[in-house]
C-alpha cells in the first residue's frame, strides 16, 4: 500500500489560561481531571463527572481484561466482554456504538480505518501496560475530533521508573469455563515483563506480555475457541534542556482467536488474526506561561478471517496533534491546536480519506464559583467538505463544609465521519454519504461532603441526525447499500454515583445507569445496569473486594427465526484479594461469576460461569 508522507510546517498559536482558587500549603491534594480540558484541574472546577481509573484501582485488577475494567463504570456497557476471550467487543455508551467512541493511547487518536465502525480493538491491549484511564462522556467532538461523540477513553500507559534500572514481572493463570463445566482446569495464562528507568536525561521502557487462552467455545458448542495475543513496545524520551523534551515509541500488538459460525449458530474451525504496529513521536516545548505539543503516530493494521468467507483487510494511518496551552491572569486556559488524521485502506483497489482540523478551547474558572468550558472546531473533510462543532460547558461550585457542591450543565455537538468501507468498501458503499451529527445536553449536580464522600447525578439528552445505516435493496443476496437515514433518534438516561469510604479502610463505589433509545428498537442495550465494588484495607499489604453487577433484561434478534426476544437480566457477584508479601513480591487470588449465574449476552454465545484466577507480581 503507498505510504503517505506529511510534512508540518511551524505552527504559531497564542492562548490564554487558567488556573483553581489557591489551596492553604497544608491541604490534602484534590482529584486533577484532564481529558474534559487538557489542562490539569480540580474535579470541582471541571464541568464534567469525569471517570478517573486510577493506577492503584488498576493493580487490585489484576487479572482482568481492559473491557472488564471499564465495563464497571457508569453509563457503559461492553458487550462480549463476559464471553469467550476473542468475541468481538461491542461498546455502547449512552445508547451509542463503537463508531461514537474514540479512543486515545497516550493522548493520540487510534482506529482501524479497514473496519466499518473506524473503531479501535480493545482486545488488542493488556492491563499490565496501564498506568491510568480517564474516561469523559458525551459530546467531545470539540477536542478530539470525529467520532468523539457518546465518550473518549484516554488510555494512558505506564511511564518510566526513577531508578537506572528496574524490572517488573507479572504473572496470573486461572480457569476458563462456561456455567455447564465445574472441572476448574487451567486454560488461561497471561505474562508480563517491563524493563525501564531513567539515566541522567534518558528515560527507557521496554515491555512484552503474552496471553493464551482455551477451554471456551465461542458459540454453545462442544469444541473451544482458544485466544492468543502478543504485546511488545519500546519507549525512550529525553529531556534536552527544562524547556524541550521528547519521546519516541513503537508498539506491536497482535492475537489471534478462533471463532465460529454465527450463521447459522454452529461449531466451526474459523479463525482470525489482528495485527497492528503503531510508531510516534511526542516533542513538547514549554515556555513561560504554556507550552507547545505534538502528539504524532502512523498506525498499520492486518486482519484476516480464514472462514467460509475468507478475507483479509489491511490500512494505515498517520495521526498529527498539535496544540499550544498558555494561561494569563491565573482565570482562563486555552488550547488551540491542529488535528490532521490520514486513512488509507485497500478494497478492491486503495481507498483513502483526510483530515484537518483546527480547533480551540477555553476554560474560565473565577473566585466566585463560576467555570466555563466552551470551544468549536472546523472539520475539513475531503469528501464531504467542512462541518463545525462546538461546545458550552458551564458549571457552579460552592463550599460545602470540607467540601463542595457543583452544579453543572453543558450543549455540545458531535460528529462521525463516515468510514472508508462505507464510503469506498467491498459492500454496499456510498461515496456521498454525509457525517453523522449529534448534539448532546446534559445537566447534574455533584457533592463532595469531605474526602470520604461524594455523590453525582447527571441527565443525558442525545439527538442523532444523518444516521448512517446499511439499507438492503435484495432480500435474497442481502445485498444494499449505506444510507444516511433521514429519521432523527433520540437517546436520553441519567447516571448516578457514589464514592463513599463510612469507615476507616472501608471504600464503597457505586453506580447505576437508565438509558432509553426511543423511536427505535436497540439490540443488546440494558436499560437499567448498576455496579458495586466495595473494598477493605486488612492493612498496608493486605486488601480485599467484593463486586455486583446488574445488567437489565435486553432485546436480542434470534437470527435462526429472524424473531426479537428478550433476554432475561442477570446479576453476577465477584470477589478479589490482594496482599504485598514484600516489597518486591505481591500475589492475588480472584473469582468471577461466584454463584454461576446463568445468563445470555448474545443469543446463541457461550458466557463465563464461575471461574478462578491466581497470580503474582515481581519488582526488582
Amino acid at each position: 500500500m503507498k505510504k503517505t508522507v506529511l510534512s508540518v510546517g511551524t505552527l504559531l498559536l497564542a492562548c490564554t489560561a487558567v488556573f483553581a482558587q489557591q489551596q492553604d500549603e497544608n491541604e490534602q491534594l484534590e482529584e486533577v481531571v484532564i481529558s474534559d480540558s487538557r489542562h490539569e484541574l480540580k474535579r470541582e472546577n471541571s464541568g464534567k463527572t469525569v471517570i478517573s481509573i486510577t493506577s492503584e484501582e488498576i493493580a487490585k485488577s489484576q487479572g482482568q481484561t481492559v473491557a472488564d475494567v471499564i465495563n464497571t463504570k457508569s453509563g457503559i456497557e461492553i458487550l462480549g466482554s463476559r464471553s469467550n476471550a476473542g468475541q468481538n467487543l461491542s461498546y455502547f455508551v449512552r445508547g451509542g456504538n463503537n463508531r461514537q467512541v474514540l479512543i486515545l493511547i497516550d493522548g493520540i487518536q487510534v482506529n482501524d480505518p479497514s473496519s466499518i465502525a473506524n473503531d479501535f480493538d480493545l482486545r488488542l491491549l493488556s492491563l499490565d501496560r496501564i498506568e491510568s484511564i480517564e474516561i469523559i462522556k458525551g459530546a467531545s467532538s470539540t477536542l478530539y475530533g470525529s467520532g468523539a461523540a457518546t465518550a473518549v477513553i484516554n488510555i494512558t500507559t505506564k511511564k518510566a521508573s526513577k531508578n537506572d534500572i528496574a524490572l517488573t514481572v507479572h504473572s496470573s493463570f486461572g480457569t476458563n469455563q462456561s456455567q455447564d463445566d465445574s472441572n476448574y482446569n487451567i486454560n488461561d495464562f497471561s505474562n508480563s515483563a517491563r524493563i525501564d528507568g531513567t539515566v541522567d536525561k534518558l528515560t527507557y521502557v521496554v515491555g512484552f506480555g503474552h496471553q493464551n487462552t482455551d477451554g471456551l467455545s465461542a458459540v454453545i458448542g462442544e469444541e473451544s475457541d482458544p485466544f492468543s495475543r502478543i504485546n511488545t513496545n519500546v519507549k525512550i524520551g529525553y529531556k534536552f534542556s527544562d524547556a524541550f523534551e521528547a519521546s519516541i515509541y513503537g508498539t506491536l500488538d497482535k492475537f489471534t482467536a478462533d471463532f465460529d459460525s454465527s450463521f447459522p449458530i454452529q461449531d466451526a474451525n474459523f479463525q482470525s488474526e489482528s495485527e497492528q504496529y503503531r510508531f510516534g513521536v511526542a516533542p513538547k516545548y514549554t515556555y513561560k506561561n504554556g507550552s507547545v505539543t505534538l502528539n504524532a503516530a502512523y498506525t498499520s493494521i492486518e486482519r484476516a478471517f480464514d472462514s467460509d468467507f475468507p478475507s483479509n483487510f489491511e490500512g494505515e494511518t498517520i495521526a498529527l496533534d498539535i496544540f499550544n496551552k498558555y494561561n494569563f491572569n491565573n482565570k482562563f486556559y486555552t488550547v488551540v491546536g491542529v488535528n490532521y488524521i490520514d486513512n488509507e485502506t485497500l478494497f478492491s483497489e486503495e481507498a483513502s480519506s483526510s483530515i484537518v482540523d483546527p480547533y480551540v478551547n477555553v476554560v474560565y474558572v473565577s473566585e466566585f464559583g463560576l467555570n466555563v468550558n466552551a470551544g468549536a472546531r472546523m472539520n475539513n473533510h475531503s469528501e464531504y467538505g467542512s462541518h463545525f462543532t462546538y461546545n458550552f460547558n458551564p458549571s457552579y461550585r460552592m463550599a460545602l463544609g470540607k467540601g463542595y457542591v457543583k452544579a453543572f450543565a453543558s450543549y455540545s455537538t458531535s460528529f462521525i465521519a463516515p468510514s472508508l468501507s462505507q464510503l469506498f468498501g467491498n459492500f454496499g458503499p456510498n461515496p456521498n454519504l454525509e457525517p453523522e451529527e449529534n448534539v448532546t445536553s446534559e445537566a447534574g449536580l455533584e457533592v463532595k461532603l469531605s474526602e470520604n464522600f461524594r455523590a453525582s447525578v447527571v441527565y443525558f439528552n442525545r439527538e442523532e441526525q444523518n444516521f448512517i445505516d446499511y439499507v438492503v435493496t435484495d432480500f435474497v443476496t442481502f445485498a444494499g447499500e449505506y444510507q444516511n437515514v433521514s429519521q432523527d433518534f433520540t437517546v436520553n438516561g441519567f447516571e448516578l454515583e457514589v464514592a463513599a469510604t463510612p469507615i476507616e479502610n472501608l471504600t464503597i463505589d457505586a453506580n447505576y445507569t437508565f438509558t432509553e433509545k426511543k423511536d427505535v428498537d436497540v439490540l443488546r442495550l440494558p436499560k437499567h445496569k448498576a455496579n458495586l465494588n466495595v473494598g477493605y484495607a486488612f492493612s498496608q499489604n493486605t486488601n480485599a473486594g467484593i463486586s455486583y453487577q446488574f445488567t437489565s433484561d435486553r432485546l436480542d434478534t434470534n437470527f435462526a427465526t429472524f424473531e426479537n426476544v428478550t433476554l432475561d437480566s442477570f446479576s453476577l457477584i465477584g470477589a478479589n484479594i490482594n496482599h504485598k508479601f514484600s516489597k518486591r513480591f505481591s500475589g492475588f487470588l480472584a473469582v468471577s461469576n461466584i454463584l454461576n449465574e446463568e445468563y445470555t449476552e448474545i443469543t446463541g454465545f457461550t458466557t463465563r460461569g464461575t471461574n478462578v484466577r491466581a497470580g503474582f507480581s515481581i519488582s526488582l
